[in-house]
């Protein structure tokens, strides 16, 4: 199928053989981003068989998921541009080849180090296929149909984030912890065929754009990335000198990045970017509210367990309840964006998110289960519509030669929220809960960190708002 081949004079005969080709182009880009989602969260349920297997610390095996977690936000952005580069269709059948390597040596692996370098492999395949599923829709699809199509992927997005537990779980089971990254071959190699044969290839000159690629600038930016993520996620939330001088790290290597990237005749990002106020909105509110998003999955387990008394298998059906809603809420989110405009339905979704947060924060904890569901669904929902109509904004505007930039950036911005949030609001939860330690606090104490931890998260949402309700303009590319 060629996003090209269907102009004037087509018969219905052939208008619906462009149609099924776009459904087919759209297929493929929504398998690359599930198994790109299911790759993060199918290896967290595996982390006490590997523990076993292996005769390693927790400590030691959390890094089967880091590795995977630090490849894609250090080289997303650097994917995006080589797709810019050389070809989308091309970078993202390579990330997707990549990405069946890694998983292939990570089922062979015979100890943690090969399973660990296998990952980062993987992980590097995957940052193409994120960057790149979102970069090829305005090529995939017809534009009335964009949000719809950005919806279907945020779809695909929370199944795999979703459904990576269970399936996890199921398959280690039934064949072993080796079969959670056996199983992305058969899935990858569909995906991998539908690329090649459905997806539309750049026209002459479309993706070469003259110049070089930028390889110091993106060394620089993946080491900067590298070190902020790992200020964020080593000690567990205990944030020590190591931490700190990894952040003072990130800080000094975006400024040795900004450097290089004013001197390099072909740089990786071009930094006047950052003039146009759409873009700069669009990346600023998708951080801030993916950092919110964080406080239902760090904060929300221990508010339904210790804070409400519940047992756990109802606490694991009421964590779920975010993550299957995202699900059901994308493509209605698409249509919604479609029809009245994604400026509109942005803010609609933040509004939703700021609500939620703070009903969460404001309901006394006597209402139970429902005082927390209830609300979690205006949350998630809120943030299925935000994103895809935040996501339909900022790449509707774009010129061809930088879809897979900026969407490398949009990725970046949402990785690096939920990265902050997994840091900034469990540390939030631990203030509020008070100096006796989580493990310790009374179920009063855990209600009122709680309550504190979301009235925090409703203000991040509340700034996101004001971000887009002032700084929203469109992109000029």
């Amino acid at each position: 199928m060629s996003g090209h081949a269907a102009g004037a004079g087509l018969d219905g005969m052939e208008t619906g053989r462009a149609g099924y080709g776009s459904t087919l182009a759209l297929a493929s880009l929504s398998l690359a981003m599930l198994l790109s989602t299911l790759g993060i969260s199918v290896a967290n349920i595996a982390l006490p068989a590997l523990a076993t297997a292996f005769g390693a610390a927790f400590q030691d095996v959390q890094w089967v998921v880091l590795t995977y977690l630090l490849a894609i936000t250090t080289l997303i952005v650097g994917a995006g541009r080589l797709g810019d580069r050389y070809g989308r269709r091309r970078i993202l059948a390579a990330g997707l080849v990549l990405h069946m390597a890694g998983a292939l040596l990570a089922g062979l692996a015979p100890s943690l180090d090969w399973l660990v370098a296998a990952r980062v492999v993987q992980g590097t395949g995957a940052a193409a296929m994120m960057a790149l599923s979102v970069a090829m829709v305005g090529q995939a699809v017809p534009k009335a149909h964009t949000g719809r199509a950005m919806g279907l992927l945020g779809t695909m997005s929370a199944i795999g984030t979703a459904s990576g537990p269970s399936l996890g779980g199921l398959l280690i089971a039934e064949a072993g912890w080796r079969s959670i990254f056996l199983v992305n071959l058969p899935l990858g190699l569909v995906a991998l065929v539908l690329v090649l044969r459905v997806l539309p290839r750049e026209r002459a000159g479309e993706a070469a754009t003259g110049g070089g690629f930028d390889i110091a600038g993106t060394v620089v930016l993946a080491l900067s990335l590298g070190a902020y993520a790992l200020s964020m996620t080593l000690g567990r939330g205990d944030f020590g000198a190591m931490n700190l001088a990894l952040l003072a790290g990130a800080a000094a290597g975006l400024g040795v990045f900004a450097a290089v990237e004013r001197r390099a005749a072909s740089p990786l990002v071009r930094l006047s970017l950052f003039r146009d106020r759409g873009l700069r909105a669009g990346l600023v509110t998708s951080a801030l509210v993916s950092t919110v998003m964080m406080a239902t999955l760090v904060v929300g387990p221990f508010h339904l367990s210790a804070g409400l008394g519940l047992d756990m298998a109802l606490v694991g059906l009421a964590v779920s309840v975010g993550p299957v809603v995202a699900a059901l809420a994308g493509v209605p989110a698409g249509r919604l964006t479609d029809r009245f405009g994604s400026r509109r339905m942005s803010i609609t979704g933040l509004v939703g998110v700021t609500a939620g947060c703070a009903a969460i924060a404001l309901l006394p904890s006597s209402l139970g289960l429902p005082g927390y569901v209830l609300p979690l669904v205006a949350v998630t929902a809120g943030y299925a519509l935000f994103q895809t109509a935040n996501n339909t904004a900022v790449m509707a505007g774009v010129a061809a030669e930088r879809r897979g930039l900026v969407s490398g950036l949009l990725n970046l911005s949402r990785n690096l929220g939920l990265v902050t949030g997994a840091s900034a609001m469990g540390a939030v939860f631990a203030v509020a809960v008070g100096g006796g330690g989580i493990e310790q606090a009374a179920a009063a104490e855990i209600v009122d960190g709680t309550h504190l931890t979301f009235a925090v998260a409703a203000a991040l949402a509340g700034l996101a708002l004001l971000v887009a309700l002032g700084g929203w303009r469109r992109w000029r590319g």
